[in-house]
């Protein structure tokens, strides 16, 4: 399997990052900022979260209720949210320092493209398209163009119940002959990370969100971030040697128990 299959594989990287957008790049994830202030509201999206990390209901359908709740226009919503979401702090550093040492990001998300790819754009500059963005889309509701009122809606990336598995992009990756597999990281905060969360070498749980949750009822090995300095540091270690994925994986579970992940230890 070459490089056109695998992107990320071109240069021949040791490592690769891959990454959530909303809420993990972005300090605040800008699907709930739109449904929270232009769609249904915040409530009805939190009880949709707790419902598909219960298993009541797909991501799938929560996200489609979600986005479907949201009727503006689509330029409208891209230009919302440009003016709205922020970059984590350290993102800028920790991708600067990846560009120069051969360490691809690849951003998995459940939002849609053309919004991350504009909002990367603004928040990043030129840049910005060094970083490969696998995601959903949107398209036009019958009879109606995506920039009117109500005129547009998901088009999901494949048919899981996810809507965007991300596993199916981490796991050629994974498979690949032990002498050419790169580490693999992956950085998540929420129930749309639960497809990836088993698929990677370290994965990295933004303190006090879901996912944390999830690894620790699933039993997934995972490590803590607080922002992208954390990560970096991190990153840096293991590079250098000073320590392994292995050793890393074990602090969340800890950290977990000691009341230190942000959420309620059991």
């Amino acid at each position: 399997m070459g490089s056109a299959d695998l992107p990320a594989m071109k240069t021949n990287p040791k490592f690769i990052f891959f990454t959530d957008f909303d809420g993990t790049i972005t300090t605040q994830d800008s699907n709930d900022y739109m449904t929270d202030n232009i769609g249904y509201g915040r409530q009805k999206r939190r009880q949709g979260n707790i419902d598909t990390l219960e298993g009541k209901i797909t991501f799938r359908d929560s996200f489609k209720g979600m986005m479907d709740s949201v009727n503006k226009p689509y330029n409208e919503c891209i230009d919302f949210l440009v003016q709205n979401i922020k970059l984590d702090p350290y993102f800028n550093e920790f991708f600067k320092w990846s560009l120069k040492n051969n360490v691809p990001v690849v951003v998995l998300s459940s939002g849609m493209e053309p919004i991350i790819k504009a909002i990367l754009k603004n928040l990043i500059g030129p840049d910005y398209d060094k970083m490969q963005v696998v995601g959903n889309n949107v398209k036009a509701r019958p009879g109606k163009s995506i920039n009117e009122e109500g005129g547009w809606e998901l088009d999901f990336h494949d048919d899981s119940g996810f809507g965007h598995d991300k596993s199916l992009t981490l796991r050629p990756y994974a498979q690949l002959p032990q002498d050419q597999r790169p580490t693999m990281f992956y950085a998540g905060d929420g129930v749309s990370d639960l497809s990836a969360a088993k698929e990677t070498d370290l994965l990295f749980a933004k303190k006090g969100h879901d996912l944390v949750t999830y690894c620790v009822k699933e039993d997934v090995p995972f490590t803590i971030f607080e922002d992208w300095r954390s990560i970096l540091e991190k990153v840096k270690e293991i590079a250098a040697g000073k320590t392994t994925v292995q050793d890393a994986a074990k602090q969340g579970y800890e950290l977990y128990k000691a009341g230190e992940a942000g959420v309620k230890a059991d």
